[in-house]
């Protein structure tokens, strides 16, 4: 019987003049959407002026709700929505607060429950 000898290439070595063959794995992570639900809830409980804060905080429970669904494109439309009205409740609030703060330190305020006291007085209102 004739001996053959066979060559076995080492691992890792190269085999020729081809280039080496790469693999690449491309893993995506999750995309957090931020559903905004607290802050919604403090415009709901404390700033709910023309009732922003209750439409925001429905939107964001919508938005968790489709995230939970793995709905990411309508957790983000309803994010977005929530975060907006968010927003426009927060503005709002701080100016009607900063204007209700100067009106009662100005005296208009006084003035006006005054008037109104004057006016329920004279009408046989007590």
């Amino acid at each position: 019987m004739i001996k053959e000898e066979h060559d076995l290439p080492v691992m890792g070595a190269s085999q020729g003049p081809a280039p080496m063959a790469t693999t690449v794995i491309n893993i995506q992570t999750e995309t957090s959407v931020p559903d905004h639900i607290i802050w919604s809830l403090f415009n709901t409980v404390y700033m709910n002026w023309c009732c922003l804060g209750f439409v925001a905080f429905a939107y964001s429970v919508k938005s968790r709700d489709r995230k939970m669904v793995g709905d990411v494109i309508g957790a983000q439309t309803y994010a977005s929505t929530a975060k907006c009205l968010n927003i426009c409740a927060l503005v709002l609030g701080i100016l009607l607060t900063i204007i209700f703060i100067i009106l009662f330190f100005t005296g208009a305020l006084v003035f006006s429950v005054n008037t109104m006291h004057t006016i329920r007085q004279q009408r046989g209102y007590h």
